[in-house]
């Protein structure tokens, strides 16, 4: 049986599980079930058939297994990326204003993200060094890739060699009406980010990502008009001062 273009149901020859808590975990120890689970025989399996549409549906390792796939096939054949974004960042608790704009990405690492709102801002890496032109302070922070702990930088694993398996761990998958919501932690402490969410279409494109920082501040996306494989210039991953701007360079102590 399908729902909204995933598997909703795996059924056994003897058994049928159904809960109210549709979540299963994946990682360190193993599958978990959390569902608070009724068996039911082969005999009465029939007669529930008619009920089953109404059901909170789970997710085996089949099916995550599937959509994992489906993502990383979909993002790491692409080379090129547009896409607009909402952006919305929480502190303690308490989102700021939400900010948004373009986002266009090139394999290898390069990405650029031009603010509508507030306009003029810039976020642009050229795969060596991160910029961010704030207008409003006409001042710009210049900081290499490999050091920085700015939480947009997880973004680049989409025209990276995505590989979940490599990067997360402890997974769980869930429906969210016609798309799927998959949860991971981050492998290492190391990162900037601990925890990531996201959620997923039927195409394997991804219409929301939450990334969780180690200190438990929240950066959220979400992408809409996704265009793969569009025309990109490089000249775009190049950064050129704004006139009368401050640099700033924490690796030169600024």
């Amino acid at each position: 049986m399908e729902a909204g273009g995933w598997t909703a149901f795996m059924i056994s020859e003897k058994w049928l599980f159904l809960g109210t808590d549709s979540t299963r975990r994946f990682g360190g120890d193993g599958l978990h079930e959390r569902s608070s689970a009724c068996v039911l025989t082969t005999v009465t399996r029939v007669a529930l058939w008619l009920c089953l549409l109404s059901l909170p549906v789970a997710a085996d390792d089949t099916d995550l297994t599937r959509l994992l796939k489906g993502i990383e096939q979909r993002y790491n054949r692409t080379k090129t990326l547009k896409v607009l974004f909402t952006e919305t960042y929480t502190v303690q608790g308490r989102p700021r204003k939400s900010e948004t704009g373009e986002l266009t990405l090139r394999k290898p690492g390069r990405m650029r993200w031009d603010y509508t709102a507030p306009s003029g801002k810039l976020f642009l890496s050229d795969g060596r060094d991160l910029y961010l032109y704030t207008p409003d302070s006409n001042r710009v922070e210049k900081t290499p890739v490999k050091h920085s702990e700015d939480m947009r930088a997880p973004l680049a694993f989409l025209l990276g060699k995505l590989d979940f398996a490599k990067e997360f761990r402890d997974f769980s998958m869930t429906l969210d009406g016609s798309d799927v919501k998959v949860t991971a932690q981050a492998k290492t402490d190391r990162l900037p980010y601990a925890r990531i969410e996201m959620r997923v279409a039927p195409d394997y494109s991804i219409r929301k990502l939450v990334i969780t920082d180690q200190d438990q501040s929240i950066l959220t996306f979400l992408f809409e008009q996704e265009r793969l494989n569009p025309p990109v210039d490089d000249s775009q991953f190049k950064f050129h001062m704004p006139a009368g701007a401050t640099l700033v360079n924490p690796e030169a102590g600024d």
